[in-house]
């Protein structure tokens, strides 16, 4: 059966650049893909210095906003990754497929393993744990962005591995689907949007809030006077405007900007409104899940539930194929069974 699995870090409510870039395409596949999962993924918010209480409200927080955006509990299984003992048993399981250079070379380990003195183990094996993730519910397709195609190549190989190692087809190769808005730059216009950055507008802001961080953003750096011809392909605003504005309002910016009919505050006016719009029944979803929290925990519980029951069968299923299996005896021999070897780990008496 067909199987989307998708995760994401507790880094508290969500912010549009994670909405844009995963929450909002999950909403949509959800009807699509009957039995998605889509996990909140906290050991990934581990490997560095952290405050647990702040991780306990970053979950909640999360949690929240997945279920305010449009994650249906009755459509998909929403959860908490440690609630599933299961991944990091299976992420223990592959590192022994798993060659060191492979993960040394992984662009997201480079780039934040400069940046810290002593270096984590957990950093370096955040790829097999993300790998461990998605085959835990043989998953055949991930809702990604590009950013994470590096981490997807890995789990494909990892599958390759130990399915050739085994002699079995059982863990499908997951294939990306990229979301339709693929990168998200910050308001700053220099990086990704990023809450450790500043640069982003969080989906329960107010009106006014929304407009305090849309004033001052980048808009396209040629374009000093309202009087200037823009360029809308150059201009971060524009391409959210095509995020949350509807079609005919995109070209009427796009005509706009390259006329110099309008200046970049009316633009930035118009985009504050299609926002609005779009969020303001997110924010009333997370009121009403603020002042009902067991609705959550129900959610999470149910989540937890589903996803438990298929990641027992699958490492049930991938115990017995390694030998992992537990240990009997063949009664009439007094021998262990064909299916296990049983060898001592005692050191020898000298």
């Amino acid at each position: 059966m067909s199987r989307i699995f998708s995760g994401i870090q507790p880094s508290g409510e969500l912010h549009i650049g994670n909405y844009l870039g995963a929450v909002k395409n999950w909403v949509q596949l959800q009807e699509t893909h009957p039995g998605a999962l889509f996990c909140v993924v906290d050991y990934h918010a581990i490997t560095g210095t952290y405050d647990p209480a702040v991780l306990r409200a970053r979950r909640w927080g999360m949690a929240k906003s997945l279920l305010a955006a449009g994650i249906d509990p009755a459509k998909a299984a929403l959860f908490v990754q440690s609630d599933v003992p299961e991944h990091t048993e299976l992420s223990w399981i592959f590192t022994t497929l798993t060659p060191l250079g492979d993960l040394e070379r992984q662009t997201q380990f480079k780039d934040k393993s400069s940046k810290v003195e002593s270096i984590p183990a957990g950093l370096l094996m955040y790829p097999v744990l993300q790998s461990a993730d998605i085959l835990l519910y043989r998953a055949d397709s991930v809702p990604v962005g590009e950013d994470q195609i590096q981490h997807l190549e890995l789990a494909r190989d990892t599958a390759r591995k130990w399915n050739a190692k085994f002699g079995q087809e059982y863990f499908p190769e997951p294939k990306p689907l990229l979301t339709p808005t693929r990168r998200i730059m910050g308001l700053d216009g220099q990086s990704k949007m990023s809450k450790s950055l500043g640069n982003t507008i969080g989906l329960m802001e107010t009106d006014d809030e929304i407009w305090a961080k849309l004033r001052p953003a980048m808009t396209d750096p040629q374009r000093v006077r309202k009087t200037d011809v823009g360029r809308p392909e150059v201009c971060n605003i524009f391409q959210l405007h095509k995020a949350f504005s509807r079609e005919e309002t995109v070209a009427q910016v796009d005509g706009q900007c390259r006329s110099a009919g309008w200046g970049c505050m009316d633009c930035k006016k118009v985009l504050q409104e299609s926002m609005v719009q779009e969020l303001t029944p997110i924010r009333g979803r997370a009121e009403a899940l603020d002042a009902e929290p067991q609705r959550v925990l129900d959610a999470l519980a149910g989540g937890a539930e589903t996803a438990r029951g298929i990641a027992r069968e699958t490492m049930r299923e991938v115990r017995g194929y390694m030998g992992l299996d537990a240990v009997t005896v063949d009664r009439k021999s007094t021998r262990l069974n064909s299916s296990h070897e049983f060898v001592s780990r005692m050191p020898s008496s000298a």
